[in-house]
């Protein structure tokens, strides 16, 4: 079975060809172009076996089914070839932290979920189910998820408030033998590594010589900082709303400590503002506002990626006055930081090998292919590509399973 892209009925019908009942009011998608889209879910779930006549149906279920069951008993690893689990990952949310919506529960995050459900399906070939759970308790939604696990061949966290979901997404890695992925804190990380990979060299520079300033110490904030690290950024301070997280503050949270640990090496601390001051490099997971003057205080040739969605933290116009590269979350804009660049691909390669975990390797190869994309065609207004560049998923499928291998956490 798979996850099916289904267009929107142009009538008032929904997809199992019931009408709306007659009511006073005039029904939203009349006027409103998302809700007619929307109407009935924008996906299905569609049979990959014909069910024509008595035999079709005795060998897709009883008595030929049994067949197939058994041997999997005997054979537990058959499971990735004769099911779909090799080939489905669950997206899963509290609903607590919807991008631009935040806290707003399981059902009303349900559109989100089938939107990131059929980008899987569209952009890296990945079906895709989406579970809206109705638990907030990390021991509970661990629980649920490892319970749930069997059906799977991956996980993809979304939309879960922090700092349970850095709690969540170890936890889980503990438990399972399948890839656990949390795309707010990794999938943003990869994209924005591979930008700035090619900021860096579209400037004639390396990581090494940069200094970074990231505003937000939440999922996202923490992940980038951690890749960049990883990747050799000369350095990074990362700023939360009470200013630069530094280890003399006393108000740290276990997470913002362990950031503390391994960033700001120069000791910074104060405001967000103060940190600017010659940075080579800005980037915005906060949905705060920065002052132009602090943009202005950054060096020459400095790179703004200001993702919040839908403002910015530095507008696109204010960032161009003082930047060499402006990126942000948008699609109006050029070099949008979108993760549907990188979580089908990352999916698809671990599946693909069957891997048991997605390690940080493999995310530091997909934002290595992903901003190979790019290639010759670099410029100022181009450091990232499209999500509609047909080279992007098998670029990162690609690179993600010979990472897995390399690392030995696939099973073939």
């Amino acid at each position: 079975m798979a996850a099916e892209i289904v267009n929107p009925r142009s009538d008032s019908e929904s997809r199992n060809g019931h009408k709306e009942p007659e009511s006073g009011a005039e029904p939203l998608d009349s006027f409103d172009p998302a809700f007619a889209l929307h109407r009935g879910g924008k996906m299905a779930v569609q049979a990959t076996v014909p069910i024509r006549d008595k035999d079709d149906l005795s060998l897709a279920y009883t008595p030929g089914v049994a067949k197939v069951c058994s041997a999997i008993a005997e054979q537990p690893d058959l499971v990735h070839d004769y099911t779909w689990k090799s080939q489905v990952v669950a997206v899963v949310t509290d609903g607590t932290a919807v991008l631009g919506l935040g806290d707003i529960g399981p059902e009303a995050s349900l559109p989100v979920m089938e939107g990131k459900a059929i980008l899987f399906k569209q952009f890296g070939g990945v079906d895709a189910v989406p579970l809206a759970l109705n638990c907030t308790d990390v021991d509970e939604i661990v629980e649920t998820v490892v319970r749930l696990a069997p059906s799977f061949g991956g996980v993809n966290l979304e939309d879960i408030s922090a700092p349970r979901c850095f709690e969540i997404e170890r936890r889980l890695q503990e438990r399972l033998d399948i890839p656990v992925f949390h795309d707010d804190q990794h999938g943003t990380a990869v994209v924005s590594l591979a930008a700035l990979r090619n900021a860096a060299r579209l400037s004639g520079r390396t990581l090494g010589e940069l200094r970074a300033v990231i505003s937000g110490a939440g999922a996202a904030g923490v992940a980038i900082a951690k890749m960049l690290v990883e990747a050799g950024i000369g350095d990074v301070a990362v700023a939360d709303r009470k200013g630069v997280v530094s280890r003399d503050r006393e108000d740290l949270t276990p997470i913002k400590a362990e950031v503390a640990s391994f960033t700001n090496k120069a000791g910074l601390s104060g405001t967000l503002e103060s940190a600017l001051a010659g940075a080579d490099v800005f980037i915005g997971v906060s949905g705060g506002t920065v002052a132009e003057s602090a943009v202005a205080s950054m060096a020459e040739g400095a790179f703004v990626f200001a993702m919040a969605n839908p403002n910015p933290e530095v507008h696109p116009e204010v960032a161009h006055k003082y930047a060499a590269v402006v990126a942000t979350g948008r699609s109006d804009f050029p070099n949008q930081i979108n993760n549907v660049l990188a979580f089908p691909g990352i999916f698809a390669g671990a599946l693909q090998v069957r891997a048991s975990r997605i390690t940080e390797g493999m995310k530091l190869a997909a934002a290595e292919a992903l901003a190979s994309v790019v290639g010759d065609d670099l410029a100022a207004d181009y450091v990232i590509p499209s999500p509609f560049d047909e080279r992007v998923a098998p670029a990162v499928t690609a690179a993600v399973a010979a990472a897995a291998r390399a690392e030995g956490v696939a099973r073939r």
